[in-house]
């Protein structure tokens, strides 16, 4: 889906249960229970910021410290041609990856990640011959977009009545896939948070559900720039099929870690004797 689509749906979606939505309006700071707008001001109880990885909500309520991993720089482009696959596909190159996403019936999202900020798609893509194959003749369908992607931990989550979400409130590398997912998560606990009028709890939960996304990242960038652990790695998966299933059970939460501990040693010794 079209992250664009997306914002419709939900934007439709809060319209329809009356919140009052203030496009194009210019927010200057927050103080106590205050909100100053270009144009006045509000009095509010709590104060969300989901304002993203470079909140201003999370500045202005001292909530800046934060530990970070290094950067890596991930571009996109959508291409229009037919699908050849319902699933996320991920490419291992030399000096980065390549992701390619189904958005519709007649077209493909395709970005890359890599440490270089000038590694753009056009010098990337010959890094993956298979998938310039697939988009050779394809139209492109849209404009190359870049971001910044890293692991951020922060230290807090909220103070006094204001909370973080979203990228606001600490990020997980773009090669987990998990960005959206996590945000939906922390915004149930939060309502939660909300509706008992304790925001306290919410830290706790935040740390907790972002634990294993942060260790899954951590796990698979030690594969970044190391072609012969990759074709180890990918080897003793193709040897030992039910280790990889279970770190996929665990990427989608449905396996504790402690349940990989004997996996573990597997997957380190066959890296050993591959």
């Amino acid at each position: 889906m079209r992250r664009t689509l997306l914002h419709k749906l939900m934007t439709d979606r809060a319209a329809e249960l009356g919140v009052e939505l203030l496009w194009q309006t210019s927010v200057r700071g927050i103080s106590g229970d205050t909100v100053q707008l270009a144009d006045g001001r509000f009095r509010s109880r709590w104060i969300v910021g989901a304002d993203g990885v470079n909140s201003r909500v999370r500045r202005w309520a001292n909530l800046e410290a934060h530990s970070r991993t290094s950067l890596r720089y991930a571009f996109r482009r959508h291409y229009r041609v037919r699908p050849w696959t319902d699933r996320l596909e991920i490419y291992w190159g030399k000096n980065s990856q390549a992701y390619a996403t189904a958005i519709s019936s007649e077209e493909m999202c395709v970005a890359v990640a890599s440490h270089n900020p000038a590694f753009r798609l056009e010098e990337s893509l010959p890094e993956f011959p298979e998938l310039c194959s697939r988009l050779s003749g394809a139209e492109i369908a849209s404009a190359e977009r870049g971001a910044a992607s890293a692991n951020r931990k922060p230290r807090r989550v909220w103070r006094g009545n204001v909370a973080l979400i979203g990228d606001a409130s600490g990020t997980v590398d773009a090669i987990t896939g998990e960005g959206l997912g996590l945000s939906f998560n922390q915004a149930v606990i939060l309502a939660q948070s909300l509706k008992s009028g304790n925001l306290a709890g919410y830290q706790d939960a935040h740390r907790r559900l972002s634990r294993r996304p942060l260790w899954m990242a951590q796990l698979m960038l030690l594969l970044d720039g190391r072609p012969r652990l990759q074709r180890r790695t990918l080897q003793t998966f193709r040897t030992h099929p039910e280790i990889f299933r279970r770190l996929v059970a665990l990427h989608v939460g449905k396996a504790s870690p402690l349940h990989l501990a004997v996996d573990g040693l597997t997957l380190g010794w066959a890296l050993l004797t591959a």
